[in-house]
């Protein structure tokens, strides 16, 4: 009796929270590998400020300098108010216009970036305090979108502005991957920090990175860990580096060329596999792949509960046995891109709905899965139905996220499509913002943390989504009987709007913007509405005075 007091007790304490900080799922798919043939990538649970507004382009004067930015992530200030100034460097004479927002993902040339904060070695990590680096990710994807119309270019410079002014790392102490995109390439761009003490006098350089070319014909996908493995510094084409990307390993005796074995990226600067990360990457090729290899089998057994609580006897496959990107046995949809970022692995062991602790007796002998089962619960829950939490792709503390369609066949205000989703996807419709639009309806950049406001969709959203507790599983379907139809009538309509815009762009291409901003922000008015009257219909249904 005591050893079973204590099990539970250990239980109950290993039942934390992975960090925030490493919440960022991203897919991204070659223009060869996609269903419609455009470059695709996506990024879900964004920074903490998620709203998204449009930044112009810009004339500067000569020899006017750019601040550079801390605190750009903090949706607790006003909305063009990026933080603290750390330094500067010098500014072009005409910027792009671009969506900004925690992370900016998007600008009017169809040049598109998603975000994943990664592991790396404690050595590497730095803070504000023990060093002179002062460049963020979030800080270089704005000035990449800002300058660069290419993936390949704005790649190479977002590496050289961290190995100039220094990686700062603003997402916890983590290390950051980044997907830069175009509407004919894909980069994969990872970057890893120096640790303390840097100095830009030293003249070393203040980041080690290095990135690849996603193949046309192949996607990938990064579950906050580093993908990239062998490196070929002879491919131009497919490879880009830092001059120190092996040599800070070989100075800290975590490589030895003497030995004869491969320079593994991925390996040498990352520490060792988590399962917050393992379980994504499996989800990712058991789906797209499934004859790829043999996969750990973490598909649910419905006659043994207890699958997924039988750790001693699961596989913990090597990271070896994930590709840095695979051909897919079927070509990837944006919809499809949707659906694993909704993910809360329903089906297989790690679905934290399926735990035996939700089955309640049904009246007739038996059992079944309570309403109140949710792959999300709170710390609290988890401490009083004794689980351990699994990390879903979804995120119901996240803030919010995207899918990017990227199309080289239309006009660049045409062509980009930023299909964004508020707080959590697994409730969230996403609604289409254009490259070529003009704005944001303001419910979507409307949010403070600190004060709800029935103006903002994203706490309209929210409410919806903590509402939910009161009974999960008939909530969620009562939110995908009002979402679901909402979606599908976007994605079936997309064309025809899209054909209108393309007649008006030939006539004058600022109608075509007017015409396209007008639809979007009319579609993020309606998502709000649409939770407003969610929240009420859930209030009055689940009361207890009902019971």
């Amino acid at each position: 009796m005591k050893i079973t007091k204590v099990i539970i007790s250990i239980i109950v304490l290993i039942s934390i929270s992975i960090p925030s900080a490493f919440s960022c799922t991203v897919i991204a798919v070659g223009k060869k590998a996609s269903a419609d043939g455009s470059v695709i990538i996506s990024h879900t649970d964004t920074g903490p400020d998620s709203r998204i507004f449009f930044v112009p382009g810009k004339t500067y004067k000569k020899g006017d300098m750019a601040p550079i930015f801390w605190g750009i992530q903090d949706a607790d200030r006003p909305l063009n108010d990026d933080g603290k100034i750390l330094g500067y460097l010098p500014q072009v004479e005409r910027t792009i216009g671009y969506f900004q927002s925690a992370y900016s993902h998007m600008n009017e040339y169809q040049l598109g970036i998603a975000e994943s904060t990664t592991a790396q070695r404690d050595e590497l990590k730095c803070t504000l305090e023990n060093g002179k680096q002062i460049m963020t990710i979030e800080q270089a994807m704005i000035f990449a979108l800002q300058r660069f119309k290419k993936a390949k270019e704005a790649t190479q410079f977002i590496g050289d502005l961290l190995t100039t002014y220094g990686f700062l790392p603003s997402s916890g102490d983590g290390s950051e991957t980044l997907v830069i995109a175009d509407t004919e390439e894909a980069w994969v761009f990872e970057a890893f920090g120096v640790g303390s003490g840097w100095n830009p006098e030293s003249k070393k350089p203040g980041a080690i990175w290095a990135a690849q070319r996603l193949p046309d014909d192949q996607a990938t996908m990064i579950p906050n860990w580093s993908i990239i493995k062998e490196i070929n510094v002879k491919d131009k084409e497919n490879f880009m580096v830092s001059s120190n990307y092996m040599q800070e390993a070989i100075d800290r005796g975590w490589y030895n060329p003497a030995l004869g074995k491969p320079f593994v990226w991925q390996d040498i600067y990352s520490p060792l596999p988590e399962e917050y990360a393992t379980s994504r990457f499996w989800l990712f090729y058991h789906t797209f792949t499934p004859n790829l290899k043999q996969w750990p089998d973490r598909v649910l057994d419905p006659t043994n509960p207890y699958k997924g609580m039988q750790p001693y006897f699961q596989v913990v496959e090597p990271l070896s046995i994930y590709p840095f990107a695979v051909v897919p046995e079927k070509k990837i949809s944006v919809q499809d891109v949707m659906a694993i970022q909704r993910s809360t692995f329903e089906g297989t062991i790690y679905d934290m709905t399926s735990y035996p602790e939700w089955l309640v007796p049904d009246g007739k002998g038996g059992y079944i899965k309570s309403p109140l089962a949710t792959p999300f619960p709170g710390g609290e829950m988890r401490k009083l139905i004794k689980q351990t939490y699994r990390r879903p792709v979804a995120r119901h503390r996240g803030h919010y996220g995207m899918v990017m369609q990227l199309r080289g066949w239309l006009p660049n205000e045409i062509g980009g499509v930023y299909w964004v989703y508020l707080d959590n996807p697994y409730f969230s419709p996403y609604v289409p913002i254009y490259s070529g639009n003009l704005s944001v309806a303001e419910t979507y950049n409307t949010y403070n943390p600190d004060k709800y406001d029935e103006k903002s969709a994203r706490w309209a959203i929210d409410f919806v989504d903590n509402l939910a507790n009161l009974s999960f599983q008939s909530i969620a379907k009562n939110v995908r009987t009002i979402r679901d139809p909402f979606e599908a009538e976007m994605f079936n309509n997309q064309k025809s709007i899209e054909d209108e815009a393309l007649a008006l762009y030939k006539k004058d291409p600022k109608s075509a913007q007017e015409f396209l901003t007008n639809y979007s922000n009319g579609k993020m008015n309606r998502v709000t509405e649409m939770f407003l009257n969610l929240r009420d219909q859930i209030i009055t249904k689940y009361t207890n005075n009902h019971e």
